[in-house]
């Protein structure tokens, strides 16, 4: 019996089943496609979880302009200094608004890409990359106050579209030379806080604007921060053995100590913290990538000022020796983190929260309660230090946790987000003492400071002081992610006294 052939002459094939059909096509493609997530969901934990969603989907003339409301907001969020989860919220919140319902967003370090679908055939995406980041936290807190009143259907989008025009083209609110002075303030603060007089406060500020001389002279130059880091650190620490010879030869009243106080300012005004606050937020927030990205880059700006600090200790310790000089370089392994009166430390990190949020382009009316929640940070920290004798980096997370819920419920009572003043205010917690001495463990060529069981002291030194870095900034998140369920009735509140 000759079998059956198809048109060419090849062998029939036997009839396939609707079950084996659906079987095979199961194998080809595999599972239902990844949908978005609901843009509820990334709204969680935000102050706009509770926005308004348009019922009506948009046309695509509207989604166009919406997408493109949404990208150019949060591109200038990401230029001014906010985290990931901060963007992508707000990205959210005025896309749900706006009737944008299959919207996916994704945030990769300095790039923010955002789709949406028009309908089952058409969609819309925009890109945008951030090349540079400058901190400007005025621009922060009325790009809040735009999304807010846009998810709120107290604005339209062609009037979103006009303000957001508007916050762009604004100027700065502090100018440069009040910046500068700010910075020279903060570090005179963090000395006073620590023990140092008001001469030595003087000293730092002559020093931190030397330091920043130098640094306008290489700006043509356009150094990356690893290496204006380490230049500006080497010319503070220099700068303060030149004041402390001239105090050991009796010139002025400086003694060894106040060495170290003023190299402490000077490393906290350069400490990357604000940085490393944000970067930790996006690796705990699930933004992986652009943690870890962030992370390195505040590794390796705090790695060029602990070059500098080391490499300028190295080379003032040799050269008191080689000069024969009456005096020996300052011994500081026996200092405290505090030895000021409880008064001198609340004025220093009073002024160092308030110094700390004009460096950060703060709007001015919330320069006063950051100053407060500086003390508030500083307080508890002294008091679970001095009275309860907790270790430093326990104490210092948990006055961060304070910090961060405090700060949280604060802020959105001020209409500003939670970073806005929290970053500046946890500036009072940043180690820079501890970081000085752990450089001059490392360093110290004293017949006591010589060994190995110097080295390792100086490493043990450092990683406490990377310790409360971390602390600080897994702190203030934590403190945020518990005030975030009061989110809502401090927003009420809010809108009561406005009306």
């Amino acid at each position: 019996m000759v079998a059956d052939r198809d048109l060419v002459g090849r062998p029939a094939q036997p009839a396939v089943s609707d079950a084996d059909r659906r079987r095979r096509a199961w194998r080809l493609q595999g599972g239902p496609p990844t949908e978005p997530m609901p843009l509820v969901d990334l709204l969680r934990r935000t102050p706009y979880r509770n926005a308004r969603v348009a019922i009506e989907a948009a046309e695509e003339a509207r989604v166009r302009e919406a997408l493109d409301l949404a990208v150019r907001l949060g591109e200038l969020m990401l230029r001014s200094g906010a985290g990931a989860p901060q963007v992508e919220g707000s990205v959210a919140a005025v896309c749900a608004a706006a009737g944008l319902t299959n919207v996916e967003i994704d945030i990769t370090l300095q790039s923010l890409l955002v789709h949406a679908r028009v309908d089952a055939v058409h969609a819309v995406t925009e890109l945008r990359v951030v090349r540079s980041t400058r901190h400007d936290y005025a621009r922060l807190v009325a790009v809040h106050e735009l999304v807010d009143a846009f998810v709120s259907g107290h604005i339209e989008l062609p009037e979103a579209v006009e303000q957001l025009r508007d916050i762009k083209r604004a100027r700065r609110i502090w100018p440069d030379w009040s910046v500068t002075a700010a910075t020279a303030g903060l570090a005179a603060a963090v000395a006073v806080m620590i023990g140092a007089t008001l001469f030595t406060a003087a000293i730092t500020v002559l020093v931190v604007l030397a330091v920043s001389a130098v640094s306008r002279l290489m700006q043509p130059i356009h150094l990356p921060d690893f290496y204006s880091n380490a230049v500006s650190a080497f010319i503070a620490t220099v700068l303060a053995w030149v004041a402390y010879a001239l105090g050991a030869q009796g010139w002025i009243p400086l003694g060894g100590k106040d060495f170290a106080f003023i190299v402490a300012g000077g490393i906290v005004a350069l400490l990357p913290g604000r940085t490393m606050a944000s970067a930790v937020e996006d690796v705990i927030s699930g933004y992986a990538v652009t943690g870890a990205g962030r992370l390195l880059a505040v590794m390796v700006s705090l790695t060029g000022i602990i070059i500098g600090v080391a490499v300028a200790l190295g080379t003032t310790i040799r050269l008191t020796e080689a000069l024969s000089f009456t005096f020996v370089s300052p011994s500081v392994l026996d200092l405290r983190t505090t030895q000021a009166e409880w008064w001198a430390s609340v004025i220093g990190v009073f002024i160092v929260g308030a110094c700390g949020s004009m460096t950060m382009q703060t709007l001015r009316r919330l320069v006063l309660p950051t100053a407060a929640l500086a003390v508030g940070a500083g307080s508890v920290y002294a008091v679970l230090t001095r009275l309860f004798d907790v270790g430093a980096v326990t104490a210092t997370g948990l006055a961060a946790v304070t910090l961060g819920l405090v700060g949280r419920l604060v802020a959105l009572r001020l209409g500003a987000p939670a970073m806005v003043v929290v970053v500046p205010a946890s500036f009072g917690l940043l180690p820079g003492l501890t970081i000085f001495r752990g450089l001059y463990e490392l360093v110290g060529q004293n017949a006591t400071d010589i060994g190995t069981l110097s080295f390792q002291a100086g490493v043990a030194t450092l990683l406490g002081a990377a310790g409360v870095l971390l602390a600080i900034a897994t702190g203030t998140t934590l403190g945020e992610i518990i005030a975030s369920p009061w989110d809502r009735r401090v927003a009420r509140v809010r809108r009561r006294a406005r009306v």
